[in-house]
């Protein structure tokens, strides 16, 4: 039973610092969602593709697979969360 204890405690304390971190990211996630489907990032792309921004300015924002992957994932780990609530209230 101390194993499960030590174990349950150590996955609590993960997931609580975690959520933590998500909650105090979820304005980031909005933002670049927002940014994905405007005008804005249109036009930074095509900047970007001409080669009228900087060169050493960071460009990761405009490769699109990289906001699609963590708007995507971001998708599915809330449908994770909630059927975990809801088998977790079933449950109870």
């Amino acid at each position: 039973m101390e194993e499960h204890l030590n174990k349950a405690s150590q996955a609590v304390k993960a997931l609580s610092d975690a959520l933590d971190l998500y909650t105090e990211s979820l304005e980031s996630i909005e933002i670049i969602d927002d940014y994905l489907a405007s005008d804005e990032w249109e036009q930074d792309f095509a900047d970007s593709e001409a080669g009228n921004l900087p060169k050493d300015l960071k460009c990761g924002v405009l490769s699109e697979d990289g906001i699609w992957n963590v708007i995507d994932t971001n998708r599915e780990l809330n449908a994770q969360m909630l059927e975990i609530v809801a088998t977790h209230l079933r449950n109870e």
